[in-house]
């Protein structure tokens, strides 16, 4: 009998992967589908995705986008979007479990934008693990200000 080594993916890898699939859940009329996961020991605490809050019609279900029909730039005047964030979504699903987010490794599609990193910064996230190339410079600055590890993968 042949031994074979088995290649599998890192912790890392994997929680990114579930961000991505928590992505596919969100109902962005502009088609910007983020998703993010709250780890705490290699352990999913909670996952989000950009959407509306609970028992609000979100913008694929009303057909129209009010950020888009008012000509607002993506990430500009955020306050005029229906959806909450991922960040906040897990945040909030965390919150809602009773489940405490002080220490935990956020894994996100996207890097936060500064309403997120403020939100992130007081619910003791430790870490921002995310995926794509675009940084939030305040952001950026604000969660290093606060001692928050950031890593692309």
């Amino acid at each position: 009998m042949g031994f074979f080594l088995v290649q599998r993916i890192s912790w890392d890898e994997y929680f990114l992967e579930i961000a991505k699939t928590a992505s596919k859940r969100a109902s962005c009329f502009r088609g910007k589908k983020v998703g993010a996961v709250l780890v705490k020991d290699k352990q999913i605490l909670a996952t989000g995705y950009n959407g509306a809050p609970k028992g609000v019609k979100n913008c694929l279900e009303l057909g129209n986008c009010i950020r888009k029909d008012n000509g607002i730039a993506s990430g500009e005047r955020l306050e005029y979007c229906r959806a909450t964030h991922a960040e906040q979504n897990a945040i909030a699903q965390a919150a809602f479990q009773g489940v405490s987010t002080r220490g935990a490794i956020l894994y996100s599609t996207t890097f936060p934008c500064i309403l997120c990193a403020k939100l992130l910064i007081n619910a003791g996230i430790k870490e921002i693990v995310f995926l794509n190339d675009e940084k939030d410079e305040l952001s950026k600055g604000v969660l290093e200000e606060a001692g928050i590890k950031i890593r692309k993968l």
